[in-house]
């Protein structure tokens, strides 16, 4: 069985780190990942106890290199799907900026995103 929404972003958001995976829900192996634990990330970020949107920002955009890399850029046409929505109900208002700058990264460098606010399971098609 095949998915219609394939690749699909999935985010990870704590005190301290941010983490934005893009996760093939055919074999369910995440192809893509970037995280501020990440060591050159790190020391590239001045975030000591929190991060911000600037460096959900460069996570975004490391993220959006890694996929160009692996041929996913366009998520084989459909696109990669987010549900900005459904995240931010899932990490908090608070981390709203920090979404929406991993989204707003991958989509100036050139990542095909679809943005599903309304239905994310498929379960209308």
């Amino acid at each position: 069985m095949t998915l219609t929404k394939r690749y699909v972003l999935r985010l990870f958001i704590s005190i301290k780190y941010i983490t934005a995976n893009v996760v093939d829900r055919n074999s369910g192996r995440i192809v893509a990942t970037s995280s501020t634990a990440e060591h050159d990330i790190k020391q590239s970020l001045e975030c000591a106890r929190s991060c911000n949107a600037k460096a959900a920002a460069v996570v975004g955009e490391v993220l959006a290199r890694r996929l160009k890399v692996e041929g996913l850029n366009e998520g084989e046409g459909r696109g990669i799907h987010v549900n900005v929505t459904k995240e931010v109900e899932k990490k908090g208002f608070k981390s709203q900026t920090k979404i929406w700058a991993v989204v707003n990264a991958l989509k100036y460098n050139g990542v095909k995103l679809v943005l599903d606010d309304e239905d994310d399971d498929g379960n209308s098609s």
